[in-house]
């Protein structure tokens, strides 16, 4: 069976930010401009019908892919394609928006992303009357009515405002609006982070359904890996804007290679009982480097125990190892096994489906 065709596709993608101090005090005090290296040169490939996940701390540079991805940030460099279209060098809002309708995105808050003052049949009905993808107000109303039921609210409920809503109904409607321009492409930017975990497992089941229903792409960004495992194909690892590690769910979380991955994965709390009690959950040693002055060679070198004088002069790049593909000077000369993981650690153990496929964190 051919491998499915890939729907976006990222290469070498940059987004500095200027932080640099006014020019009047930069003359005085004699400072050069500063940037923010959100991201430094991040590749990698969504086919169709797959749902990738991005993870990493906060601040490593995910949410900034996902609003390169959607048009809210210009990429400094590098390439986004969308069916082969680079959408990076499309400056036309005529040739932009038949592509843009084709990719949605649902946000982190629920309670910021939804216009307080509008009721939720404009919220909703906002993409088709901007794609012109309805005629008649009895014609959008019933589309909006069928979008509703999709994500299990009720069509009276297009009279009311956001507020007289909870947090998981908010995101429900954030869900409905984003499949109103019947997109092929969603991104889902830590689309249960701001919700009590009694309602994520619901949004998530939910979400899972109607990507099945829709044949929906998805890029889901998220801080929790239980989560990631769960609901993603593929999975990539970022750090201090750039990826360290790309490949299959199953086996980043059974065999991971880079050592942040490793890292990240033990943090997540395990259920096996250690001299009597819940082992306790292990931190990342150290901090995140300033990504204003990141430091020389690879950045998680300060990080690393297993960094050497060759991870502290050069930057390692993705090379193919072990069936993914990894950024580390130690998996390539040989150094660093994969890590295999026991059942009990695996992030499955912490909220794993149920004989319905159903999540239940």
């Amino acid at each position: 069976m051919a491998e499915p065709q890939a729907l976006v596709e990222i290469r070498d993608l940059k987004r500095y930010f200027d932080v640099s101090p006014p020019p009047l005090e930069r003359l005085l005090q004699r400072k050069p401009r500063a940037w923010v290296k959100a991201l430094d040169g991040v590749s990698f490939t969504i086919r169709r019908g797959e749902t990738f996940a991005l993870v990493g701390e906060s601040g490593c540079g995910k949410s900034t892919v996902a609003r390169c991805l959607v048009g809210l940030y210009r990429p400094s460099a590098g390439k986004i394609l969308f069916d082969g279209i680079d959408l990076a060098g499309l400056n036309r809002r005529k040739t932009a928006v038949p592509l843009r309708r084709r990719m949605q995105m649902i946000f982190q808050d629920p309670y910021a992303s939804l216009n307080p003052r509008w009721r939720v049949r404009r919220i909703v009905a906002e993409p088709l009357v901007t794609h012109g993808l309805v005629g008649s107000r009895a014609e959008r109303d019933a589309r909006v009515a069928e979008l509703l039921v999709q994500v299990r609210l009720s069509p009276e409920d297009g009279d009311k405002f956001p507020h007289e809503f909870s947090g998981g109904q908010r995101q429900r409607i954030s869900i409905a609006r984003a499949l109103a321009a019947r997109p092929e492409f969603l991104v889902c930017d830590e689309p249960t982070s701001a919700l009590d975990v009694s309602v994520q497992a619901q949004i998530l089941n939910l979400m899972k359904d109607l990507q099945s229903a829709f044949r929906l792409t998805c890029l889901f960004i998220s801080h929790n890996l239980a989560v990631v495992y769960q609901v993603s194909d593929r999975v990539g690892v970022m750090y201090l804007g750039r990826l360290v590690e790309i490949a299959a769910a199953e086996q980043l979380f059974a065999r991971p290679l880079h050592p942040y991955t490793r890292l990240l994965i033990d943090t997540i709390p395990r259920l096996d009982p250690v001299d009597g009690a819940a082992a306790e959950r292990e931190p990342v040693a150290g901090e995140v480097p300033n990504p204003i002055d990141p430091p020389p060679g690879c950045a998680f070198h300060p990080r690393c125990p297993f960094a050497d004088a060759r991870c502290r002069a050069e930057r390692p790049e993705l090379i193919e190892a072990d069936g993914a593909l990894v950024a580390c000077h130690a998996v390539a000369e040989g150094r660093l096994a994969p890590a295999a993981l026991t059942t009990s650690s695996h992030p499955g153990a912490t909220g794993r489906a149920g004989p319905s496929g159903k999540l239940a964190l």
